[in-house]
């Protein structure tokens, strides 16, 4: 999500830094900042918003150094503004930081007990007090004591005014490169920041700790013992370098799904007692303990993830819940009153059907928690509370990532309901959260599924309709697979409940008209089995995404893509990864352009 750059040679850092900072601007950013050694002395610069804001910054005030870290920001701690800004300092050490620290609070306190005060909201601040209280004799071994003490994720590039020759970094589940060159090294967390100044790389893993010099690199593991990375050379074009290698934005999207699940329930969850912690939303447990209903508004792919979210809430928490499509709901007459919690879904919080609606609820007295990726957005502004996906941006214009970060966080909003309402028992609580901590692990293995998607999109690429049928919470997949077919390739298609397939599509069922059934294995999926009896009663081609027990339905569908077998209430992020390869593989075939699909928007901010 966020950005660093680093620097140690014999060129001016703060020139290096912008430059780098600049290439990572397509990823997006709520500010940026840079740190330098000038004199023995730690210079800042920091600046909220657009990246021009801190260049004229510098403009006015020029840092002229040899050694330099720089950071663009993707908020999780802290509004976005000056003083949360990137890098942090204390005293003789300044750092930039990626990742999340679940254990922030907890340091915070610590620290604040020993006289430091805190200037910002940040969890990245802990960490500069931490490392200037564990001082030793050199940063080395600073920072190896720190890095003990912090829990969660963690990319680091840290200076220090007393060791002016070097720039240490630490990894722990969060990307970061070294990149080689002549009397001079740099850092970054995308290879994009720094491919213009060097193609050679060392990709550091967890756990690593480098030592950073103009003309040396040593690397070690967390108990210091001296390890080999092996440099690796990128021939990237620049275009290629902003999507990692990727051939698109979308494909990036979909195989980042891992890490940014993993960022959105990181230090959310107990498997002690199966509990869910929203922090965000403490101050709002009174109002929420009185909710008698719910309903929640988005549009498109938002809408689609509402829908889960009704699936999980209702069996959760034992809510009534009600999902609306936004740009209908002010235009009815919608029952609203101070006992109902509106749940507005949007991954830009600028969705402008989407804003009216919650402005509509909240003037009728219903309390507002927002389900969002960007922090500051309108439509977080206008909440009582926002519970964050952590996504990252997302590029590719059709969602990816957005939608299954929307999905994991709206399976923890319906986890913390059930135990606000006490509709759930410790056992089921901990099934429920140990299924939800798998999902990450989950959807790598479909990852692997990526060729045999694309090789059964060679066989449908050219095909002018399509159906898509689930049952239950495979349902709303349904609808949203249907949808991102239609965005990137072009081709009709349309979701429906498979029960629903007798009341009207069966018509259209003939060997034109391929059907794509998520048969999951849940306690309905005889009923789905006999939904694909039907189709194949009437010439139908069957697509089935099964779970790998019921091997049996490849003796009924045409073609059959088998995923791990899960719980059926986090199935749901196993078939909508086969969903959208399809759609991807499907597009690229026909050579259309996935990331940005015509007459369609990123963010619709307009009735």
């Amino acid at each position: 999500m966020c950005g660093i750059v680093g620097y140690i040679g014999e060129k001016n850092a703060v020139d290096i830094l912008i430059d780098g900072l600049t290439k990572l601007e397509y990823r997006g950013y709520d500010s940026a900042g840079v740190a330098v050694v000038v004199d023995n002395n730690i210079k800042t610069e920091r600046s909220a918003g657009k990246l021009i804001n801190l260049k004229n910054k510098l403009e006015q005030s020029p840092l002229i150094s040899n050694i330099g870290i720089g950071h663009t920001r993707w908020a999780t701690h802290g509004k976005p503004s000056d003083e949360n800004a990137h890098p942090h300092c204390s005293d003789h050490i300044a750092l930039v930081h990626n990742g999340i620290i679940e254990n922030y609070l907890e340091l915070r306190d610590e620290l604040i007990n020993k006289g430091y005060k805190f200037l910002s909201e940040t969890d990245t601040e802990a960490i500069a007090h931490l490392l200037h209280s564990l001082w030793e004799d050199n940063l080395e071994k600073t920072v190896r004591k720190a890095v003990q003490r912090l829990k969660g994720a963690y990319a680091l590039a840290i200076i220090s005014s007393r060791e002016e020759g070097k720039i240490l970094l630490a990894r722990k589940e969060a990307p970061l490169v070294i990149g080689v060159g002549k009397n001079e090294n740099f850092a970054a967390s995308d290879i994009p920041a720094i491919l213009h100044h060097t193609r050679e790389f060392i990709f550091l893993e967890d756990g690593d700790i480098a030592i950073m010099e103009k003309d040396r690199l040593e690397i070690y593991d967390l108990n210091f013992n001296k390890v080999s990375r092996s440099v690796k050379t990128i021939n990237w074009n620049p275009v290629m370098a902003e999507k990692a290698g990727y051939k698109h934005f979308m494909q990036k999207e979909i195989y980042e799904q891992p890490r940014a699940i993993t960022d959105t329930i990181r230090g959310k969850y107990s498997l002690e007692d199966g509990k869910i912690y929203l922090s965000e939303l403490e101050e709002m447990k009174g109002d929420l303990l009185s909710i008698e209903r719910i309903q929640i508004v988005a549009c498109g792919t938002s809408w689609h993830a509402g829908l889960v979210g009704k699936f999980l809430i209702e069996k959760f928490a034992k809510i009534p819940v009600e999902v609306d499509i936004a740009s209908e709901y002010r235009y009815r007459e919608p029952i609203v009153d101070e006992k109902l919690l509106f749940i507005p879904i949007s991954q830009s919080g600028e969705t402008a059907d989407t804003l009216a609606a919650l402005k509509l609820a909240k003037s009728k007295g219903a309390k507002i928690i927002s389900i969002c990726n960007v922090i500051g957005s309108s439509i977080t502004r206008e909440s009582h509370g926002t519970i964050y996906t952590h996504a990252g941006p997302e590029i590719g214009v059709a969602s990816t990532k957005a939608f299954t970060t929307q999905l994991a966080t709206l399976y923890m909003l319906a986890i913390y309901l059930s135990q606000l309402k006490d509709r759930l028992t410790k056992e089921e609580r901990i099934k429920y959260v140990k299924a939800l901590i798998k999902v990450p692990e989950e959807i790598s293995s479909v990852l692997d599924l990526d060729h045999d998607i694309e090789m059964l999109a060679k066989n449908f690429k050219n095909y002018k309709n399509f159906l898509y049928l689930g049952r239950n919470i495979n349902y709303p997949v349904a609808l949203e697979g249907a949808l991102k077919l239609k965005e990137i390739s072009y081709i009709h298609a349309e979701g429906y409940p498979a029960g629903e397939m007798k009341h009207g599509p069966i018509a259209l069922i003939d060997k034109n008209m391929p059907v794509l059934f998520l048969a999951i294995n849940s306690p309905i999926y005889e009923k789905t089995l006999s939904n694909i009896e039907e189709v194949k009663a009437r010439d139908g081609v069957v697509i089935a995404v099964a779970s790998k027990s019921n091997n049996g339905i490849s003796k009924k569908a045409d073609y059959t893509i088998f995923v791990n077998d899960t719980i059926e209430e986090t199935s749901i992020f196993l078939t909508t990864v086969v969903t959208q390869f399809f759609a991807y593989h499907c597009a690229t075939l026909l050579g259309l352009d996935v990331d940005q699909p015509r007459n369609l928007a990123k963010s619709v901010t307009v009735e």
